[in-house]
């Protein structure tokens, strides 16, 4: 049993991602940012809780976690977790945020 779910949003992030990794670099580098990120994925689903809080952006409901230069987004007491956004640490986040549903 898988303990994250994606939302359609952070799908459209994810695939985002790859796209302008493999663009920008090359697709070995875009697939090893992916792998550490599912990896986080399932770790934050196996560890609930995991990371800090951005009340400056969202309620406690929700936890930031880092993988190299982005953020993971996620709902932590939902069952299984709840990942909603995974962006760009250096993108305004509040605008970013403010965009999605939750």
């Amino acid at each position: 049993m898988r303990r994250y779910d994606l939302t359609a949003d952070a799908q459209r992030d994810l695939n985002a991602i790859a796209d302008y990794i493999a663009t920008e670099g090359t697709v070995d580098h875009a697939v090893r940012v992916l792998l550490e990120l599912r990896e986080a994925f399932r770790m934050l689903g196996e560890m609930p809780g995991m990371g800090h809080y951005r009340e400056d952006l969202l309620d406690r409901r929700y936890k930031f976690w880092s993988v190299r230069s982005y953020l993971i987004v996620y709902r932590w007491e939902a069952t299984p977790i709840q990942i909603i956004a995974i962006v760009h640490g250096a993108r305004d986040l509040d605008a970013f945020l403010s965009r999605r549903d939750g």
